[in-house]
């Protein structure tokens, strides 16, 4: 099976110039993705007047991991401003990041289930039978008690939609640290030893 991989464009809310180029990039990294039969889907956006500020996305086929890694670093484009024809700079600069894997919980010996009677009231069945589940995540620790309901398969269920949101829940925390760390590597990249380099406005690479 293929592994998910997921990546962020990044302007560092940099000029209008470095939005331009984020969006030709966006749409070029897409482009690619379709030729190679590769699936892309885009599961964040931040469009701006010009272009975009980021963007967040999914790459999944047989060439994804390749695909990622001819993008990943700082880009640049060398050309005279589009917007404003008397700025002196002519280097604009944007970034690919890749995120961490997003949790999946498969139905395998990922979660480990355990079922005890439950407790409190409930009424005249519920104590009667081992219908409450408690169940753990093995990778991370995370664990979850259900006992809303009487019967252990629903119990089950829920348990398993609840570790998801927690796990969800764990995972954004995670993507906006990461963002915010890749935004500061942005402001500090070596702007000397690009990845890859643009020129002009047809965006024809060096």
């Amino acid at each position: 099976m293929n592994t998910n991989i997921y990546l962020q464009l990044s302007t560092g809310q940099s000029p209008a110039e470095c939005q331009i180029f984020a969006q030709f990039v966006l749409h070029k990294i897409l482009r690619e993705a379709q030729s190679a039969g590769i699936a892309a889907e885009i599961l964040d956006k931040t469009d701006s007047k010009h272009g975009i500020l980021s963007a967040t996305f999914m790459l999944n086929g047989a060439g994804a991991e390749h695909l990622a890694q001819r993008w990943l670093g700082t880009l640049q484009w060398v050309c005279n401003s589009p917007i404003r024809p008397k700025h002196p700079r002519k280097n604009w600069y944007i970034g690919v990041f890749r995120l961490p894997q997003i949790p999946i919980l498969p139905d395998d010996g990922s979660i480990h289930f355990e079922t005890c009677r439950a407790g409190g009231k409930g009424g005249q069945h519920v104590n009667k039978t081992d219908s409450a589940v408690r169940a753990t995540h093995l990778a991370t620790g995370i664990s979850v008690r259900v006992e809303s309901e009487r019967s252990q398969h629903t119990n089950k269920k829920r348990a398993r939609e609840l570790l998801a949101i927690k796990l969800a829940a764990q995972h954004s925390a995670a993507l906006a640290q990461h963002a915010s760390h890749a935004h500061a590597q942005l402001y500090q990249v070596e702007r000397g030893n690009p990845v890859r380099v643009f020129k002009n406005a047809d965006f024809r690479e060096q």
